[in-house]
């Protein structure tokens, strides 16, 4: 495959491209108590002082089926109340709501680190009475947490920014200044967003723009200070397991969100997302695998966003026989649906339908519909009326049952 940053569509393959930038660009306008235990290694369960939730061993883990939230539909509690109504009405079962987004913080904070790079977007007035009124409706809270793409957090904190060789803040071509992935007072930042999450009563901690900037060579080189002869994706990861042991600590999940090429391409991509590095220290795995973000010809098709089934099947196949050969077994890789219009043919209820197909005949029951406004009115007939397993068994040849008929 051509490298990274030649590809005709690479601008909107930010975590994500529809994900990423278009994702916020078309924005839309009392505790109860929980149980206070976790998962060990061994899949026991035992009591953990402050946990949210009680969190199942992957493998034994319900499948989520979700609806992305943005900011401002989190804070209107209208907008609340008819998201909750589709879960409601349908198989999905979770939420994924912004919690930290590249506006800033969506939630009040009382610590001092986290007022300072809050942002002024406003915020969710309760987010204790959120988890809780969905938690009685049976589904599951993920907060979104936007990672090394922040522009809030490095105008804040320019000593953690990446910079230029000339010393100046290093600029994506959208101006946005990002801050460095090896910082680690930018890891710390973002635990503490993720522990308020948990410690609000969210199940799941998502980490969106876990990656570097793109390299393109019209841009100045990027330059992070002394990395230690640590390299991009390690980095990475190691951010990664961090965030992994502090939330096993309150009983939630973390999981992290990844290009949808990173499932095909052998090695890094030049954003430093390798698949092998990264899925093994995360709980879930969210390649966002949009077919329109593919270029044309890839996997033998013509048009990739003509055929959602094709390019969804082949990109989520080829993630779980890599997964396969990591050992990471259960409902661990969990695809983003493309649930948005790019191009023809406009997308609707069939190609939702044919996303969701192919990651049932892939192996997996789990996935998350993207729309960039929250707004699902148009797809909801591609959703079914109850939450029913429809995965195919996987052989260990990397090929569904339904794939070889």
């Amino acid at each position: 495959m051509r490298s990274l940053s030649s590809l005709t569509l690479l601008a909107l393959l930010a975590c994500g491209g529809a994900n990423g930038d278009t994702r916020t660009a078309a924005a839309a306008q009392p505790d109860s108590a929980r149980p206070t235990t976790t998962a060990t290694a061994a899949g026991s369960v035992v009591p953990v002082a402050g946990s949210a939730v009680a969190r199942a061993p992957m493998a034994e883990a319900p499948a989520v089926r979700g609806l992305y939230v943005n900011r401002f539909a989190a804070q209107s509690s209208k907008r609340m109340r008819a998201m909750v109504g589709m879960a409601d009405s349908t198989e999905v079962n979770a939420l994924v709501i912004d919690w930290k987004d590249e506006f800033g913080l969506n939630f009040a904070s009382q610590d001092p680190m986290l007022q300072k790079n809050a942002g002024k977007y406003g915020v969710i007035r309760d987010p204790k009475a959120m988890a809780d009124t969905l938690r009685a409706h049976g589904i599951v809270a993920i907060a979104r947490i936007v990672v090394f793409k922040d522009p809030v957090a490095a105008e804040m904190n320019p000593d953690m920014i990446i910079r230029t060789p000339a010393g100046t803040p290093w600029q994506d071509h959208k101006k946005n200044t990002w801050v460095n992935p090896y910082d680690q007072r930018i890891w710390e930042y973002n635990l503490r967003v993720a522990e308020e999450a948990a410690r609000a009563g969210f199940d799941e901690i998502q980490f969106d723009y876990i990656r570097f900037p793109e390299p393109f060579k019209s841009l100045p080189q990027q330059m992070y200070g002394d990395t230690k002869g640590v390299s991009k994706p390690q980095v990475l990861a190691e951010f990664l397991k961090a965030a992994n042991a502090r939330l096993d600590k309150l009983g939630v999940r973390s999981t992290a969100d990844v290009f949808g090429l990173v499932t095909t391409v052998n090695g890094p991509l030049e954003i430093a997302q390798h698949w092998e590095v990264l899925s093994p220290v995360t709980d879930v795995i969210l390649p966002m695998t949009y077919p329109s973000h593919y270029p044309r010809g890839s996997f033998g098709v013509a048009r990739p966003n003509a055929e959602p089934y094709k390019i969804m099947y082949a990109a989520i196949a080829k993630a779980h026989e890599r997964d396969d050969k990591l050992g990471m077994k259960g409902e661990h890789v969990r695809p983003w649906i493309q649930a948005f219009t790019l191009g023809q043919p406009p997308y609707g209820p069939k190609e939702i339908e044919e996303q969701k197909r192919a990651i049932y005949d892939a192996g997996y029951d789990g996935w998350v519909l993207w729309h960039p406004g929250s707004k699902y009115e148009l797809f909801l007939p591609g959703l079914e009326k109850t939450m029913e397993s429809r995965k195919k068994a996987w052989t260990p040849k990397g090929q569904s049952v339904a794939a070889t008929k």
